[in-house]
């Protein structure tokens, strides 16, 4: 049963990439699972509602129902409520893309944001997917908040990832990637450049709920070309007194006060 759960959910994750659909056999051959039980558990996620089969095509793809879970259950626990009016300000002041991701185990989590770009070229990613800590501005800045044999082992836990999906600078070793989270540790705040994508650039602070304990991250990213080091090195006090506000405002969030 519990492989069972396990490889279902490995469908949905895998579904989150194709908001077009996916086929089958493309299906079945991505996940390494024999194509007669990825369609057994593609028609029980049809029955659930959770997957929707193209009439077109046989193609299949995710309905709404579980992004309509996680928004309801982020409006229960008062997490957006809390963190957006900052947010918000944030990208204001800096006139990039701003989010808010969540320590949820081993996994960081991006569940609120708020764009500052007005014009010119805009930077903006999905929500709800996990945060790859290798190669993120958002993962070195959690990480930066743990013991170097934590750090690290969250990251050998996750994988480094294929380079070519992401930056030229992405590391392709552990000790590339111990090195981002010491600078992010000494700096206060994390910064990449081309790291977690080609031209683009991003820093991230850690939020400290009101007893300490690191809950999150708050990040800002956008075009090289606009969000160049200095510029980043500015925004340092900014991104890090809107963490500390995001913090402080935890305690009227149920999800933020149950990890604290």
């Amino acid at each position: 049963m519990a492989a069972l759960i396990e490889r279902s959910f490995k469908v949905l994750e895998h579904l989150i990439q194709y908001p077009e659909g996916c086929p089958l056999s493309a299906l079945s051959s991505a996940l390494d699972i024999p194509l007669s039980a990825t369609h057994r558990m593609l028609t029980d996620l049809v029955t659930l509602g959770y997957v929707r089969q193209r009439e077109r095509d046989g193609h299949y793809m995710l309905t709404i129902k579980l992004a309509a879970m996680g928004l309801n259950y982020l409006g229960t626990t008062g997490v957006v409520d809390v963190s957006q009016p900052l947010l918000d300000e944030l990208a204001v002041q800096s006139g990039e893309l701003v989010r808010l991701g969540v320590v949820d185990g081993d996994d960081l989590i991006f569940v609120a944001k708020a764009q500052g770009a007005r014009k010119g070229l805009f930077y903006d990613t999905d929500m709800g997917l996990s945060v790859p800590l290798s190669c993120s501005a958002a993962g070195y800045a959690w990480l930066s908040t743990l013991s170097d044999d934590e750090a690290i082992s969250k990251v050998s836990r996750q994988g480094l990832g294929k380079p070519e999906n992401y930056g030229p600078k992405a590391p392709t070793t552990l000790a590339g990637v111990s090195a981002q989270i010491k600078a992010a540790r000494k700096r206060g705040f994390s910064l990449i450049v081309e790291v977690f994508a080609p031209a683009m650039s991003a820093m991230a602070a850690p939020v400290r709920g009101v007893d300490g304990t690191v809950i999150g991250v708050v990040t800002i990213a956008g075009p090289l070309v606009r969000l160049t080091k200095a510029r980043m090195e500015a925004l340092g006090p900014l991104l890090q007194s809107t963490a500390h506000d995001i913090g402080m405002a935890s305690r009227g969030s149920k999800h933020f006060r149950h990890a604290n």
